[in-house]
C-alpha cells in the first residue's frame, strides 16, 4: 500500500516516491515536493479554470497522453466543473483550487494546462497569450528579440505584457484582460502576429506551416481559441529534464537576447520565487486587466 499523507485535513495516497521520473534522477517524490512547496504562487493560477492533463506517469521519456475528462478515482472532495465542448456537448473537468487538490493532481504526474477563461464564463477570455515556438537553428535569442517587439507593439495598444518560460525551447507572452470573447482576442492576436511576420520578415513566422518554420519564430496564436489550452504558470513539463514553465523579468529577456539561458527547473524555481515572489501575480490583479483595443 502507498504511504498516505494528511494535507490540509485530506488524506492522500501518493505512490511511487523514488521512481525515477527524469534521466538526470529526479524522483517522483522531489516532483511532489516541488508542486507543494510552489502551491501558494501556483493555485492563483489554476483557480477556476478547468484542467487539462498531459500525464507522463511512466517519466520524461516513457509514454504521455493528454486529457481532460475527470480522471477515474478522483476524489469526491476534488472540485469539478461542467463545461461546453461543442455547441450541443458539454464535458465536465476538474478545477485545482486548494492544496489537496493539488497533490493530488501533482501525483497522477502530470502537465497543467489551462484554457484562457474561467469555468464560470466559458469562452470569455480573460488572457490573452501568445507562444513563441523557435524552429532551430532559432533558438531562444529569436524569441527574446520577437517577444521584445510583441511587448512594444502590445504596449502601443495599452497592453503590458509578462513574459514566462514554456518550459521547453519558446516563451509565452501573458496579458491579463477584462472579459472578452475568445474570439475577439483571437483575431486580435491572429493580426498581431501576422504583423510581426511583416515587420520581422526574416525572424517572425505566424503561419503554421512547419515547413516556413527552420530559422524563425513561430507566433502561436491559436492558444487564444477557446477550445485550446496553454501550460500554466509554473508547471513543471514532461522534457528531457525537470523544467518549468517559469515567469520571467524582461531584465532576463534582455539577457536571453544577448544570450543568456533561460531554462529553469523546479529547484531554481523554488529560488527564484523566494527572491522575487510570483512574477505573474499581475495577470491576477484587477488594476492590470485591459480592455483590448476598439479597433480590435
Amino acid at each position: 500500500m502507498p504511504p498516505v499523507t494528511n494535507v490540509a485535513g485530506r488524506r492522500l495516497a501518493l505512490s511511487n516516491l523514488e521512481k525515477a521520473l527524469y534521466p538526470d534522477g529526479t524522483t517522483k517524490g522531489e516532483l511532489l515536493h516541488y508542486y507543494a512547496t510552489c502551491a501558494p504562487v501556483l493555485l492563483p493560477h489554476l483557480a477556476g479554470r478547468p484542467l487539462s492533463f498531459l500525464r507522463y506517469p511512466d517519466g520524461a521519456r516513457g509514454e504521455t497522453f493528454f486529457a481532460k475528462n475527470v480522471p477515474p478515482g478522483t476524489p469526491e472532495w476534488v472540485t469539478v466543473a461542467e463545461v461546453p465542448r461543442t455547441r450541443r456537448m458539454t464535458g465536465r473537468q476538474v478545477v485545482l483550487d486548494d492544496l489537496p487538490s493539488l497533490m493530488w493532481a501533482a501525483n497522477l504526474v502530470t502537465e497543467l494546462h489551462v484554457p484562457q477563461w474561467r469555468a464560470d464564463a466559458p469562452g470569455r477570455a480573460d488572457r490573452l497569450v501568445l507562444d513563441l515556438d523557435p524552429g532551430a537553428p532559432a533558438g531562444v535569442a529569436q524569441c527574446c528579440a520577437v517577444a521584445r517587439w510583441l511587448r512594444e507593439r502590445l504596449a502601443d495598444d495599452g497592453l503590458e505584457a509578462w513574459p514566462k518560460t514554456s518550459g521547453g525551447k519558446g516563451l509565452h507572452l501573458m496579458v491579463a484582460l477584462e472579459p472578452t470573447p475568445s474570439e475577439t482576442v483571437s483575431a486580435y492576436a491572429k493580426r498581431l502576429a501576422a504583423r510581426a511576420e511583416r515587420e520581422l520578415p526574416e525572424l517572425a513566422l505566424h503561419r503554421m506551416d512547419r515547413g516556413l518554420r527552420p530559422g524563425k519564430v513561430f507566433i502561436d496564436h491559436s492558444q487564444n481559441n477557446a477550445a485550446k489550452t496553454t501550460a500554466a504558470p509554473y508547471t513543471a513539463r514532461a522534457r528531457s529534464a525537470p523544467t518549468v514553465s517559469a515567469p520571467l523579468t524582461w531584465e532576463e529577456v534582455a539577457a536571453g537576447e544577448r544570450g543568456a539561458r533561460l531554462d529553469f527547473r523546479i529547484t531554481d524555481v523554488l529560488e527564484r520565487v523566494e527572491r522575487h515572489g510570483d512574477l505573474c501575480a499581475p495577470l491576477l490583479a484587477p488594476e492590470h486587466a485591459h480592455r483590448l483595443p476598439t479597433a480590435a
